[in-house]
């Protein structure tokens, strides 16, 4: 994906190069005509009245000006069309990363950390920006190069070469100094930023119960150490930095040195324009020394995010058909029949209903639909079938209407109305401020942990699905609002035509279903073992 965006930004990049090796053509030409210009006036000067007068400065005086109006306007194509290129390429990375964790195989999602995701998703596509902006680095050094000899061999072809082995000697410090130094500091610290950020998320979400069980000190410290390995690790890329900037810094002496003895018996203004041309040159390479220093940081983060962009995509196919068949308990459904699925705490009640909406990665024999296997279907072709509330409904840090979107984008308020009075929720989000466009905080920290479930619960009834997928719909709910919630639902199953798989350990909510599906644990072959229990009333 990252090589498909350096193609798609072509034109762009390709004018980043172009303006980038004329900065530095402008930039070495530049410095040495006024340094030839400068030496010669003052030596006109220094010869008398009469060799003052012939002095031309006229001509020279005009091609320091274009020359400077080239290198400024040069820079700022440069900067445009190169940050504009690695701003759009960005652009675009960003949303095919969430997809790619959203569409990808569910071992993948489920290994990411959530902190670990944002240093992917922030982090890493950061680095690579440098990447698209260093593309022109190259062309500019090759630009310097070669204009700093030209204007040296008027000095004397020795002169030239001087110049050269100074690029080339800056060019090798560079290269040698990025690999031992710059590059494993990248490395480390783009490993330990996301590092910190997976801890810090992690201890963020358990602030409660480490201040409840008196192990606050422990988590700072444990924070400190891993902001200790990222400021180390930063030291050690600010001190390659300096590494590099000083090989750079020699290789401009011996260039200005070794232009001043090769120019021989050139002339003094000459001979200051080989001197100078010198510097000019090592210095155009300094975007490529740049680069060096952020190889390793952009290396590892092409590599982590390649992980994530380049695997292999499940082909979208069209919607399974909803008819299931679980195979270890020869069991066949189709809507609106409703499932109780149960059993003891951690028998695998979940993973059974998380495998077969493909949030975890499907075990090849176990659900079919319509006689597909559903392990050789994609989850494009399987998740439409399902609307499903699960044990721990997640909410985003949004208003109520953003939260209840997340399943139906286009939904107007009637809708999203309709929903909360199913879910038992309509006189509490009136009641909030601002109604549906009440702010619900962190993970809906201003709701009570009932309120939390039951929007979660609201949000699946407003995703227009073949299946209900209720996990524990009532836990935590006291016994009139189970009630109220349990009958509502029998009510909108009636008139949805909608299938219910439901998973509880509560009596009440297993009254809804016609069948049971009892979960005794997990084969060593991985399959969820179950049998069909007895039929039962429709509440």
């Amino acid at each position: 994906m990252i090589r498909a965006q350096e193609r798609a930004q072509f034109p762009r990049l390709l004018a980043a190069s172009v303006t980038g090796a004329l900065v530095s053509a402008g930039a070495v030409a530049l410095l040495g005509v006024s340094g030839w210009f400068i030496t010669a006036a003052a030596l006109a000067g220094a010869a008398g009245p009469a060799a003052a007068h012939v002095f031309n400065y006229l001509v020279p005086s005009a091609v320091i000006r274009f020359l400077a109006i080239v290198r400024t306007a040069s820079r700022y194509g440069e900067r445009v069309t190169g940050h504009e290129a690695a701003l759009k390429a960005l652009a675009a990375l960003r949303p095919q990363l969430f997809d790619g964790l959203a569409r990808g195989p569910t071992t993948r999602a489920l290994s990411l950390a959530g902190g670990e995701a944002s240093a992917r998703l922030v982090q890493d596509v950061d680095a690579v920006q440098d990447r698209f902006v260093r593309l022109s680095a190259p062309w500019s050094a090759g630009a310097g190069l070669l204009t700093g000899m030209v204007m040296a061999s008027l000095a004397g072809w020795r002169a030239a070469v001087a110049v050269a082995l100074a690029a080339v000697v800056s060019v090798a410090l560079g290269v040698v100094l990025g690999r031992r130094l710059a590059e494993p500091a990248g490395r480390r610290l783009q490993e330990a930023m996301g590092d910190f950020k997976t801890d810090f998320a992690a201890m963020s979400a358990a602030a409660p119960e480490l201040q409840a069980y008196g192990m606050k000190d422990w988590a700072v410290d444990r924070l400190a150490r891993q902001g200790g390995a990222v400021e180390a690790a930063a030291e050690a890329l600010a001190r390659a930095g300096g590494w590099l900037m000083a090989g750079q810094t020699l290789s401009m002496a011996l260039g200005v040195m070794g232009a001043a003895l090769a120019a021989g018996s050139a002339s003094p203004a000459l001979t200051a324009l080989a001197m100078l041309a010198a510097i000019a040159t090592v210095e155009s390479a300094g975007n490529l020394l740049n680069a060096l220093r952020q190889h390793g940081a952009v290396a590892i983060a092409v590599q982590r995010l390649g992980e994530l962009l380049d695997g292999e995509t499940p082909i979208a196919t069209s919607a399974a058909e909803p008819a299931l068949r679980l195979s270890s308990a020869d069991l066949r459904l189709a809507p609106p029949q409703r499932l109780a699925v149960v059993g003891r705490s951690g028998a695998g009640k979940t993973t059974l209903i998380e495998r077969m909406m493909h949030l975890r990665a499907p075990v090849p024999g176990e659900v079919a639909f319509a006689d597909i296997d559903s392990a050789s279907l994609s989850p494009e072709a399987v998740r439409p079938l399902f609307a499903y509330a699960p044990q721990q409904a997640v909410l985003m840090a949004g208003t109520v209407r953003e939260n209840l979107r997340l399943a139906a984008p286009s939904a107007d308020d009637d809708q999203l109305w309709a929903v909360l009075e199913d879910a038992g929720l309509t006189d509490r989000i009136r009641a909030a401020p601002g109604g549906l466009d009440a702010p619900l905080g962190e993970n809906g920290a201003r709701l009570s942990g009932g309120e939390r479930r039951r929007l979660g619960l609201a949000r699946a009834y407003l995703r227009p699905a073949p299946w209900l997928v209720l996990d524990e719909p009532t836990e935590g709910l006291d016994a009139a609002t189970e009630a109220r919630v349990l009958d509502r639902l029998a009510q909108r199953l009636l008139r949805t035509g909608q299938g219910l798989i439901l998973v509880s350990h509560r009596p009440a909510p297993l009254a809804l279903c016609d069948q049971t599906l009892t979960v005794s644990g997990i084969a060593p072959d991985g399959h969820v073992q179950a049998h069909v229990g007895p039929l039962r009333a429709v509440a």
